[in-house]
């Protein structure tokens, strides 16, 4: 078993951020993975997946397991669907042009979302008019404990706004270890509702998009607002869209006549916390090295050396002034490891 010490973390999180394990693996298999839980001479593990919803704040003293569970597998299908296993070390992306290739439908909207499948149920990734529960079908999970593989269905799950029991009752007891979509092969339902989408579709004189077509304008528009993590340290939306109630935005409303807003249900209201956020002057804004980005407020960057204290410092400072000028409180939805 090759585990190394004193590892850099920096290319295994999408904020660069120079934190160092104390040990670290990369577990490659299933059988390895139950072997590596067994390991008690390492009695502290920490479960790290694609590195693209998390912030380090400090080293981590413990051994770093690093989840490279990869392959991709049609388990079944039929004239209009296939039930495709993926596995969770597969990068998301690179599973949406994947589904493409194959002409199957579903995840075109989820384009371009960074980090692995594996992450993907635990706070059931969402963009433009699409969630993953959406396709989910169910997701298998090794539980910490006893290394048992255990299968989660999509009630079994909890599904909620970024939400689920991975992040709730689960947390920390269980490792995703594969993941099934359900996905379309002919009769695509595509979900061009989203303004941005439909705008771009027409910017390209497309009438009758297909789901290559989504996926494209999709794609598009995230690369002319979000940073390549690549190019510029970065975890997406730090913040999650604050959900108020009608009472509380008919109020908000009154205050600031031209806040957006998307309709959850008669009762509830989701305001763009990136909206908040640039009313309260911090977009484009630079405190060091950390800083908020000048095209999208919502997201939170490392122009390079800013160390994951002084991202939360500056996080912390955005929730304090939204909260002070809206009273709305609004809750990261990046993984703070303190």
């Amino acid at each position: 078993m090759n585990i190394q010490e004193n590892i850099s973390l920096k290319k295994y999180n999408t904020f660069g951020i120079d934190a160092k394990a104390r040990f670290f693996i990369e577990v490659n298999g299933l059988v390895q993975l139950q072997k590596v839980l067994e390991l008690e001479s390492y009695p502290t593990k920490f479960i790290l997946s694609g590195g693209s919803n998390i912030l380090l704040t400090k080293d981590i003293d413990a051994l770093v397991m690093h989840i490279n569970l990869k392959g991709i597998t049609v388990v079944d299908e039929n004239e209009d669907e296939a039930i495709v296993k993926v596995m969770a070390g597969e990068n998301w992306h690179e599973l949406v042009l994947w589904s493409l290739a194959q002409g199957y439908g579903g995840l075109e909207n989820l384009s371009l979302i960074p980090g692995n499948t594996g992450t993907a149920p635990i706070q059931n990734i969402g963009a433009y008019g699409v969630e993953l529960k959406d396709v989910f079908v169910s997701c298998s999970a090794m539980e910490i404990e006893t290394g048992e593989l255990i299968a989660f269905d999509k009630e079994a799950c909890e599904f909620g706004y970024r939400d689920s029991i991975f992040k709730n009752a689960a947390k920390n007891k269980y490792i995703i270890t594969s993941v099934s979509l359900k996905l379309t092969k002919k009769n695509h339902a595509l979900n061009t509702g989203y303004g941005a989408i439909e705008g771009e579709l027409k910017k390209n004189g497309i009438v009758y998009p297909t789901i290559q077509d989504v996926s494209n304008a999709v794609i598009a528009i995230r690369q002319s607002k979000l940073p390549d993590p690549n190019e510029i340290g970065n975890s997406g939306s730090f913040f999650k869209n604050p959900v108020i109630s009608k009472k509380s935005f008919e109020k908000l409303k009154k205050a600031h006549p031209d806040i957006p807003s998307y309709s959850m249900d008669k009762d509830q209201f989701k305001i763009p916390a990136g909206w908040l956020i640039e009313q309260c002057g911090f977009k484009g804004k630079r405190f060091g090295d950390a800083g908020v980005h000048e095209k999208q407020a919502l997201v939170l960057v490392n122009y390079g050396n800013a160390t994951g204290g002084e991202i939360l410092e500056l996080a912390q400072l955005i929730h304090q002034e939204v909260d002070r000028k809206f009273k709305i409180r609004i809750h990261p939805e990046v993984n703070i490891i303190k």
